[in-house]
């Protein structure tokens, strides 16, 4: 069965392999997850999980929310996230899901949402070259120069790299190795970096190209 867990970003750090090799980590707090709801072919016309994470208070939650919480038995929680797996059979509305779920060398995709950067210009946003900065190239040395052909098609293409809003999008970081597991803490420590800033979200899932 595929393998999935719901979590939050804590941090980075490093640890050391058996010859003194620094391995730069990311610190996950893993769970403990419960399953929330589970659907089936039968009724839902595909398989998967829903999984809740972090405590919350029932006055946080509404009316509809606490119906669905009390129906599978279980207390309320702050995040939910439905988990679309190949086979669900192992797992059942209650069970708990912790960090041991994972062992030191999975390898596994990480999901979240990457840090807000506000609104940005074309050389940050999608790495345009600016003009020179001597000679009075200013005061439009950073801006994003000509956006199209001036007589046909005398419009600016779909998909043009301009000014806006950047980040706080959903990015996906593959293959990434699990380099220990704490199970007393609810703690993993994935090698390398995962989007999001300290206290995000994060979704851990079995790589698809391992």
């Amino acid at each position: 069965m595929q393998k999935c867990i719901v979590g939050k970003k804590i941090g980075m750090t490093q640890l050391f392999d058996e010859k003194g090799k620094i391995i730069p980590v990311t610190v996950v707090e893993a769970g403990p997850c419960v399953v929330v709801q589970k659907k089936t072919v039968e009724n839902d016309g595909y398989e998967s999980l829903q999984v809740g994470f972090g405590e919350v208070s029932d006055k946080h939650v509404n009316k509809p929310q606490k119906g669905h919480f009390a129906k599978a038995d279980v207390a309320c929680k702050r995040h939910l996230k439905e988990f679309r797996l190949d086979d669900c059979s192992a797992l059942s509305v209650g069970d708990i899901i912790k960090a041991d779920t994972f062992a030191p060398g999975d390898k596994v995709d990480v999901v979240g949402t990457s840090k807000g950067k506000g609104y940005a210009g074309t050389i940050k946003r999608f790495g345009n070259h600016s003009l020179k900065d001597t000679h009075g190239s200013g005061p439009v040395h950073r801006h994003a120069g000509s956006n199209g052909a001036c007589s046909d098609p005398s419009r600016v293409m779909k998909g043009k790299g301009l000014p806006g809003h950047m980040g706080v999008e959903t990015v996906t970081i593959q293959n990434l190795d699990v380099v220990k597991v704490d199970a007393e803490n609810n703690l993993i420590a994935l090698r390398g970096a995962i989007p999001g800033p300290k206290g995000g979200i994060v979704y851990l899932t079995d790589s698809v190209k391992a």
